[in-house]
């Protein structure tokens, strides 16, 4: 049984969904693990991960579309507010997905469906450095 670790860089524009797939394909290919489990971790709670479908642009723009509409920011009885209007309503919609993934690993690839990706999904408004922790464990 092999165990690895690894971190992965990834600056954003802004709010939006950052499909992170081919670099956590390569970053897995380097590993020499055919078989096991793959996690991704994000290092934020402003800034989530989905798995999400890549063939229809559309369904990226819907899914960031029903987090603004759902939390929106200027939210009058947010009290976390120091760090402008866009911070706590990412916090929310951060808690709303998740902070990590477990992928298995067959054939030294994350084990993806046809039309899915791996997506870091921001949830502020300005550029930010996301950091990605990779770890695989399999043979």
């Amino acid at each position: 049984m092999k165990q690895v670790h690894g971190e992965l860089r990834v600056t954003t524009r802004g709010k939006g969904l950052y499909d992170v797939t081919r670099e956590i394909r390569q970053w897995l290919g380097e590993q020499g693990i055919a078989s096991g489990l793959l996690t991704v971790f994000v290092q934020h709670t402003s800034a989530s991960l989905t798995i999400q479908e890549n063939a229809d642009p559309d369904v990226l723009h819907d899914i960031a579309e029903y987090f603004q509409r759902s939390v929106p920011e200027n939210t009058p009885w947010f009290r976390h507010t120091i760090e402008g209007p866009d911070d706590m309503p990412a916090h929310i919609r951060s808690t709303l997905t998740s902070t990590s993934l477990s992928i298995p690993v067959r054939q030294g690839r994350p084990a993806l469906g046809v039309w899915q990706a791996i997506y870091l999904f921001e949830h502020r408004v300005a550029r930010h450095d996301r950091q990605l922790l990779l770890h695989a464990i399999g043979e």
